[in-house]
């Protein structure tokens, strides 16, 4: 198993999102990059602490690899937006890839550098190793599952997109 950790604006419904990839096999929701330890909720949304709210992702590489997970993130967003997804405004909703070894690095820069050739604006998604993360209250865990109704600034058709999503 590979992981990944991808800053998408609320996590909520990016977690969502990535859940429905066959071939991601867990995730979890919390902050990561920011200044303080154990940061909670309340702490990041003063967007004080440096923290975005953030998904560590878990994928089986026989199934999918990183730039089938890449190209996926950069549907599920607005790479062009500096801190703002949807009606999400703040740094915490800031969107970044965060990678955990050294070897990820060429696949997501050779990833970003194709998504830079298809739009005209400059993308302002961050791109750092994984400094830090602390997982998010337990209510944040699989919210849009515990909460089917609740608020989700992605749209319902891209996880219908998500779940159909095959590698090739």
């Amino acid at each position: 198993m590979k992981s990944i950790y991808f800053a998408g604006g609320c996590f909520w419904g990016t977690e969502h999102f990535f859940k429905q990839i066959n071939g991601v096999v867990d995730t979890e929701v919390g902050f990561a990059n920011g200044e303080t330890e154990n940061p909670t909720y309340q702490e990041v949304y003063t967007d004080k602490t440096g923290f975005a709210e953030t998904v560590h992702v878990v994928y089986d590489e026989n199934i999918i690899d990183l730039r089938f997970l890449l190209n996926m993130f950069f549907k599920a967003i607005d790479p062009t937006s500096l801190n703002r997804q949807g009606h999400d405004e703040g740094t915490r909703y800031r969107t970044g890839v965060y990678y955990v070894s050294n070897d990820q690095l060429p696949i997501i820069e050779e990833v970003f550098n194709e998504q830079q050739e298809l739009i005209e604006n400059p993308i302002v998604v961050e791109l750092l190793p994984l400094k830090n993360f602390y997982c998010a209250e337990e209510y944040h865990q699989d919210y849009l599952d515990k909460n089917p109704d609740g608020y989700c600034h992605l749209p319902v058709s891209l996880f219908e997109f998500a779940k159909k999503a095959k590698m090739k």
